[in-house]
């Protein structure tokens, strides 16, 4: 057994356990950092840290990944590995008054030669006027800042901060990862877990990539007093999964819905059902996704498929109608019906394009034989005059120019041949010849 298992944090199989008042996790807190699981983009020497260490110019970090990946671990090992006091502090916690506290301590600290390392966990909590007061101790190294945040930095932290700092990105554990993790627990535990195959591959789902959920779970399964293997049922019964991580305003948010529109826009009905269902059992609001829904059909299928977008509106109204679980299906149907619709773009393209135009092209007015002419002395102006009514023209088309004089024709539509707008397509076409033949003329 002994030669099944690394014991990677010192735990010796089949012997006895080290301390077992100390929580699983805190007995595998990794010793160095190349006992750290899961991070080797980072952490290797070619990674960003390795490098840094290698080189001896270890700057601030702000280390940004998921809950249980080892960000707090990470820190205290890099502390080690430069000789500088570890201080950590959480943002939750931490007042401006304990702050000023920290720094002062850091710069007696500085004075006897000794730098410090000041983890800070949570650091995106920290409002704006907090986060400032970090950086003139990074600037005269009174501190090496060491952030920590699940949160997309770029969304939570000061610009300012980001400058000084560089943003690691910490990746949750994979399958592979949290049996190495599960390897380790086991050697320390001096035994298997009482799990068969399928049972040990759900306790991993379970944990979700983070890896001190997945050493909790496992302290829980070590505890039960049983004689034989617990299959994926039995595991099921005794423990609850943990919630997907979402956050219904932050980053997951934006990273989710962004993978149900590209899935959609991608024509993969599966993958656009996984997303959304992926959101809903986050908790999202089904509103919200009705209207991003909506917006899909406008922006990605547009005329390619006019039923599209009523498809939509008759999902959304059948979910007001219904309410939840039931209205979801409705929902459902219409994010299969757009990811096996046509795909255009280009109604939308053009529209930017016009947008564009009416604010290059300033105040520029209407050509006069277009214009109204309610008074006389309008008339007398040449509103109005020169206007052919396309009903009486050949073909009722006149093909007169609705643009500024002063603009050149513009070509913005363009509908691909795709869907409806193969027979729009035709219609352009048309005008456009008609249009030419006619100011030829």
């Amino acid at each position: 057994m002994a030669d099944l298992f690394d014991t990677g944090a010192g735990g010796a199989a089949g012997g006895t356990p080290r301390d077992s008042r100390h929580p699983l996790a805190d007995r595998l807190r990794p010793k160095s950092l190349s006992e750290v699981v899961g991070q080797a983009k980072v952490l290797s020497p070619e990674g960003p840290l390795g490098a840094m260490l290698a080189s001896g110019s270890l700057s601030s970090l702000i280390l940004w990944g998921p809950p249980g990946v080892g960000k707090t671990t990470i820190a205290r090992l890099l502390a080690a590995e430069t000789d500088l006091s570890f201080v950590q502090i959480s943002a939750i916690f931490t007042g401006v008054p304990d702050l000023r506290k920290v720094f002062e301590s850091a710069r007696l600290r500085r004075q006897n030669g000794q730098g410090t390392l000041l983890f800070v966990d949570e650091i995106h909590r920290f409002n704006k006027a907090q986060q400032d007061g970090f950086l003139p101790y990074m600037e005269d190294g009174t501190i090496l800042l060491v952030g920590a945040t699940t949160e997309n930095p770029s969304f939570e932290l000061n610009a300012a901060v980001l400058s000084r700092a560089q943003v690691i990105v910490l990746e949750r554990l994979s399958l592979v990862d949290l049996e190495h993790l599960a390897q380790r627990a086991e050697a320390e535990l001096g035994r298997a877990l009482p799990l068969t195959g399928e049972a040990r591959e759900s306790l991993f789902e379970m944990a979700d990539g983070d890896g001190r959920a997945l050493l909790n779970l496992i302290e829980q399964v070590a505890a039960w007093k049983t004689d034989t293997k617990l299959g994926r049922d039995q595991l099921a019964q005794r423990l609850m999964r943990r919630a997907a991580k979402y956050d219904k305003s932050g980053e997951e948010h934006y990273n989710l819905i962004s993978a149900l529109h590209k899935s959609v826009r991608g024509s993969d009905p599966d993958a656009a059902l996984y997303w959304f269902a992926r959101m809903l059992e986050g908790g999202e609001d089904p509103r919200f996704l009705a209207r991003r829904i909506t917006r899909m059909a406008v922006e990605d299928i547009g005329l390619a498929d006019p039923q599209a977008q009523a498809v939509c509106l008759d999902s959304w109204q059948t979910y007001e109608r219904l309410g939840s679980p039931e209205g979801e299906l409705a929902l459902a149907q219409a994010v299969v019906y757009l990811a096996l619709a046509p795909k255009s773009n280009g109604v939308y393209t053009a529209y930017k394009a016009a947008r564009a135009a009416a604010r290059e092209s300033g105040s520029a007015p209407p050509p006069k034989h277009i214009l109204n002419a309610p008074t006389k002395m309008m008339k007398e102006i040449g509103y109005g005059a020169g206007y052919a009514y396309d009903h009486d023209a050949e073909d009722g088309f006149s093909g007169q120019n609705y643009f500024p004089e002063s603009m050149k024709r513009p070509v913005w539509y363009l509908p691909p041949e795709r869907g409806f707008e193969r027979e729009l397509k035709k219609r352009v076409e048309y005008f456009a010849k008609l249009r030419a033949k006619r100011q030829g003329g």
